[in-house]
């Protein structure tokens, strides 16, 4: 089977959302699946629910906090651990589905650079889906693909002061 190159991005919500339904619908076909979240750690209730599939594995490469302004040493040293991963995995071809959940924030926020990101691209092999989720997909990003889809927002509760629910949005 080919695989594609997909990129989700935009301000609207459901990028990380199409990414693990993806995941969740190959699982469910037998494939394999792996998954680097840039920028997250901790224990949302996605990893909870992906941790009973023994065909998904997921991996975090985040401080657990938002990256504002310049990065710092630490957060630039985890982004490249996530990146070398996600080098090493698509190397190996072992996996049918490769997610790089944020990636494309993690170049928005100079933990990867753009060309770190296409070179990603590139070394995909043709059997591999690669999925990349984040808003601020770049130009070359998004001509490099084979599927982008823009999520756009057009109302959200979180401006009514809504927090994000357990289960919903965590």
């Amino acid at each position: 089977m080919k695989g594609y190159i997909q990129v989700y991005t935009g301000n609207g919500k459901g990028k990380t959302t199409a990414g693990l339904g993806l995941a969740l619908r190959a699982a469910g076909a037998g494939l394999s699946v792996y998954i680097v979240q840039f920028l997250k750690k901790g224990d949302y209730s996605e990893i909870k629910a992906l941790s009973k599939f023994e065909n998904i594995t997921v991996e975090q490469y985040g401080l657990g906090k938002f990256v504002k302004g310049k990065p710092s040493d630490d957060d630039i040293v985890a982004g490249a651990a996530g990146y070398l991963k996600l080098c090493d995995i698509l190397k190996q071809n072992n996996h049918d589905v490769v997610i790089a959940e944020e990636g494309n924030v993690a170049v928005s926020c100079n933990l990867i650079s753009e060309k770190q990101l296409l070179e990603l691209m590139d070394m995909k092999p043709d059997n591999v889906e690669l999925v990349i989720t984040g808003r601020g997909a770049t130009q070359k990003v998004i001509e490099r693909a084979d599927l982008v889809t823009e999520m756009k927002e057009i109302k959200h509760y979180y401006k009514q002061g809504v927090a994000a629910r357990v289960g919903i949005e965590k």
